[in-house]
């Protein structure tokens, strides 16, 4: 004696809803999918896009016991003007110095070489970011 199979004919019953499910899982998830790549994309366009001056540091050298010469490049918009912040540390990583130098004018790309007063000899020089005002 066989049994009969446990399979529902095709085209007879409606969907099942376990079917259902998975089409709102799939439509839920694509629609998140998207939302995350707009998201990302918002935050991206303003991180870059909107980034108006940006720099580097070239060369650096400690002059003295209270100053570090900082050889800085700065990339920027004609016109546009702001700071760019930059700190030395010691031998030991503790804070010896740090400033803000000003940029303005038409330039788009300014060399400058700047000195960042310390209360210790300095060893190294960071830039931590530049702004526009």
């Amino acid at each position: 004696m066989s049994t009969a199979g446990t399979r529902l004919p095709e085209g007879r019953y409606a969907r099942s809803s376990d079917e259902r499910a998975d089409r709102k899982l799939k439509i839920a998830g694509a629609v998140l999918g998207a939302l995350l790549l707009a998201l990302m994309g918002y935050f991206a366009y303003h991180y870059v896009g909107q980034n108006k001056i940006s720099a580097e540091v070239i060369a650096f050298e400690a002059t003295s016991d209270s100053a570090v010469r900082v050889h800085l490049e700065v990339r920027k918009d004609s016109g546009t003007s702001g700071y760019c912040t930059v700190r030395s540390q010691a031998a030991d990583g503790a804070e010896v110095g740090r400033a803000d130098f000003r940029f303005s004018g038409s330039d788009t790309r300014i060399d400058e070489v700047v000195t960042l007063r310390t209360t210790a000899t300095g060893t190294t020089a960071e830039l931590l970011g530049c702004h526009a005002d």
